[in-house]
């Protein structure tokens, strides 16, 4: 079953048809089996030459976790072809069911590979943060996802856009920081750090040591997106969203339709 799950996303994604959700193969409340769905579609990209960059965390937000009926978050692998600069175009075809958040991204200078790391381990190791924009995206119709659905699909992962203005974790206010997203000039999500996991910084310490639990710490050189400091938001059409987060500065995803050129 965790074959056929791996299959039916994986077709989902190659043709940009999104598919059924996989919980009638894998039981909709088993985190263990979604994650093993999980590093089947990630071995299969890496065997195909994509490169791991980094991590994503999801489910950073209390009341998204009540509506999947979960109590912690989840993650998910970023790969280089996922990654924009700044204001760099993005075709929106290569999305399925885009929508976007505003979050903090964290680029580590060294390994986290300790047991149990704490807080003290995460800001060690942490280089510099960055404003982002991530594009979650599904292989599921509609989004009808459970917990299993959604890890599985690499937890809803689709593509980030980092800022290019580094700042050094000592020097900005990661649970104070206000994040406002804006569409054509209009506020369309707003936050603050304090709506991921009441810190960005315990977002990223929740993952390190869940991947320490399954041998897989984090690394120097990973980017780490910590979870969204706000409302997301649906794409629904080409155009900009930019995010600006207090400390931090801000950044631009850009959408385009190629086949309109």
């Amino acid at each position: 079953m965790i074959e056929a799950a791996a299959e039916r996303l994986a077709t989902a994604a190659a043709t940009g048809v999104p598919c059924a959700p996989v919980r009638d193969l894998i039981d909709a409340g088993d985190q263990d089996a979604a994650y093993r769905v999980q590093a089947v579609l990630s071995a299969r990209r890496a065997a195909a030459g994509e490169r791991i960059v980094g991590r994503k965390i999801g489910l950073t937000s209390r009341a998204v976790q009540a509506q999947l009926g979960v109590d912690s978050p989840d993650f998910g692998t970023l790969f280089g072809g996922m990654a924009y600069a700044d204001r760099e175009p993005m075709p929106l075809a290569r999305f399925l069911q885009p929508r976007v958040e505003a979050e903090v991204a964290f680029v580590l200078g060294r390994d986290v590979d300790v047991p149990d790391p704490t807080v003290a381990d995460v800001v060690r190791a942490t280089d510099h943060v960055l404003a982002a924009v991530e594009v979650v995206d599904s292989r599921i119709t509609g989004w009808d996802i459970t917990i299993a659905d959604t890890i599985a699909d690499n937890a809803s992962s689709g593509a980030f856009v980092l800022g290019t203005a580094p700042r050094r974790l000592a020097d900005v206010d990661l649970v104070g920081a206000g994040m406002v997203l804006e569409q054509r000039g209009d506020v369309v999500s707003c936050g603050a750090g304090v709506a991921c996991l009441g810190s960005p910084v315990a977002a990223v310490v929740w993952l390190a040591r869940a991947l320490g639990r399954q041998g897989q710490p984090l690394r120097a050189g990973d980017v780490v997106l910590s979870g969204a400091l706000g409302p997301v938001v649906p794409v629904t059409a080409p155009g900009a969203f930019r995010a600006r987060i207090s400390g931090l500065g801000d950044v631009t995803a850009v959408f385009e339709d190629r086949s309109a050129r």
